[in-house]
């Protein structure tokens, strides 16, 4: 009989493509997730892997075994949930959620407050991440729930296993120091601001990618990108105290930020959308956290 503990251990491996990669994922050692894995081809009676170099490809077997994993897996966390449930008489159980900072602090945390005396048997996990390792992780049931963003004329992967529901939609705006001579305007250009220094998030994000196509599409320039920070509130210091200029969403802004001027854009604004990714297929408890975030979001 195959074991679901080594079919996860052989998903984790296709996803990251080498013993390495699923062994810290796991915390596993790579020794052991080999020896694993050797016991669940024993198991299955063929040939699961194939090494090429440093890398490890499945065979069509093992392909096979992975596909079906995901529906065992499945199975499994609604049954478990299903009997956690029936057993305290309401929705319950863990619930693993991941955010990045400003949504974590405006829509996750008041969400999470509310499941405290709804839903008492639900325990709410978060980890603030930026979507780009997130949904790895979704998908590879590490996290339950992701709650991402999106901006205009950068779309993100559409995964058939993955639900997405949109949250909040909302505006991005430059964030300029206040005696910045163009913090005067109602309106600022982007071409006006060639020379600025700019604070964005790090590299590889989908914030950083948005301020460098603004900078290029809209002023025709290539920003000087000095200061870098996946939080949000660090990037609106370097704005008040080191005289740089950010793009910065809406959400971030309704803190309020005193020391710096908000303005739009003369050449129209920059939408972003914040979403609610779970798993296709949700459990009770899942199903409690979401509608919070979605009550929290309309808040």
């Amino acid at each position: 009989m195959l074991d679901l503990r080594r079919l996860r251990l052989l998903r984790e491996l296709h996803a990251r493509g080498t013993m390495h990669g699923a062994a810290r994922a796991l915390g596993y050692t790579p020794s052991a997730i080999s020896q694993q894995l050797a016991v669940l081809e024993r198991e299955a009676g063929a040939k699961l892997l194939e090494r090429t170099g440093r890398t490890v490809r499945l065979t069509d077997a093992g392909q096979a075994l992975v596909r079906h994993a995901a529906v065992l897996l499945d199975g499994l966390e609604a049954a478990e949930a299903e009997v956690a449930a029936i057993a305290a008489g309401h929705p319950a159980g863990v619930v693993r959620v991941s955010a990045f900072q400003s949504a974590f602090l405006q829509i996750v945390a008041p969400a999470v407050a509310t499941l405290g005396a709804s839903h008492p048997g639900i325990r709410v996990e978060v980890t603030e991440a930026e979507v780009e390792e997130s949904i790895p992780a979704l998908r590879l049931r590490q996290l339950d729930a992701v709650v991402g963003d999106e901006y205009a004329g950068q779309p993100r992967p559409v995964h058939a296993d993955l639900t997405r529901e949109s949250l909040v939609h909302e505006q991005v705006r430059l964030v300029l120091p206040e005696s910045h001579p163009q913090a005067g305007n109602a309106k600022v250009r982007m071409a006006d601001l060639a020379g600025e220094r700019w604070a964005a998030c790090q590299p590889g994000t989908g914030h950083r990618n948005m301020q460098i196509r603004a900078c290029r599409d809209l002023g025709h320039f290539e920003p000087d990108l000095r200061y870098a920070s996946d939080d949000f509130l660090i990037l609106v210091e370097m704005v008040r105290t080191a005289g740089a200029c950010a793009l910065l969403p809406d959400l971030v802004l309704g803190y309020g930020v005193p020391g710096v001027a908000v303005r739009p854009l003369a050449e129209g604004p920059i939408d972003r959308e914040v979403f609610l990714l779970t798993r296709a297929t949700r459990t009770p408890a899942v199903e409690a956290v979401a509608a919070a975030l979605h009550e929290a979001a309309m808040a």
